[in-house]
């Protein structure tokens, strides 16, 4: 995508509360270890437009004054409206994949998180790091996820890694569409993309999901087998 920067109002006068929000959540996320050895990413959506984690950088240590605003609804091309101070910074390379969220399911926060739980959940389900399902069935964390019950099938889709995060983009929309009632994708061998209507039901689904793949990896582990 081309990249174009657009005259915008002076740092002061924009409102820096959802950079800093998005320094805090890599710092949390970093915890969980979601996004160590600079993987993962966060983009939140707010009234200035749509802000989106530098690439290749170690999340943990994010500054808000480092993170990237680019034009909200402008899904065909990347509209910077404010870059970092550091002009060397780069965009995520996930923003195709946010934007696939924002513009196929309104999101107003999409979390990617290389979790180890992930890719665990996704080798066992498709051994040859294939697309297939995440499946999970009569857990209480399912509760947490938008329209899904505790006693339901959760189906959530598990697509092939590419050389290129960006390269993901096409085949993480093709799911999007096939589960209009799955808030997330998996791409195996790498991590897991979630979102939600704000960054708050964004992360409260990621942390379910996580629960939930952890606890298939770990039935499997000590052989107890399929929920």
């Amino acid at each position: 995508m081309s990249q174009l920067v657009a005259k915008t109002p002076p740092l002061s006068q924009r409102d820096r509360s959802t950079p800093k929000l998005i320094s805090e959540l890599c710092r949390q996320f970093y915890g969980l270890g979601w996004v160590s050895g600079t993987g993962g990413g966060i983009s939140i959506r707010d009234a200035e437009g749509v802000w989106v984690a530098p690439s290749g950088v170690q999340k943990e240590r994010i500054d808000p004054d480092e993170v990237f605003l680019l034009a909200d609804g402008v899904w065909d091309r990347v509209e910077i409206l404010e870059r970092p101070r550091d002009p060397a910074l780069r965009i995520s390379e996930c923003q195709p994949l946010f934007f696939n969220a924002f513009r196929m399911r309104d999101a107003g926060a999409v979390l990617h998180s290389h979790s180890l739980w992930a890719v665990l959940a996704a080798r066992l389900a498709c051994p040859d790091g294939g697309p297939g399902e995440f499946r999970s069935q009569n857990l209480e964390m399912q509760k947490g996820l938008r329209g899904v019950g505790c006693f339901d099938e959760l189906r959530v889709p598990i697509i092939p890694n590419t050389a290129r995060e960006s390269q993901l983009s096409d085949s993480m929309a093709d799911a999007i569409a096939r589960y209009p009632d799955v808030d997330a994708v998996i791409v195996a061998g790498h991590g897991i993309y979630v979102w939600g209507r704000d960054w708050v039901h964004a992360k409260t689904q990621a942390e379910c999901l996580d629960f939930l793949m952890r606890a298939t990896v770990e039935a499997h582990r000590l052989g107890l087998g399929p929920a």
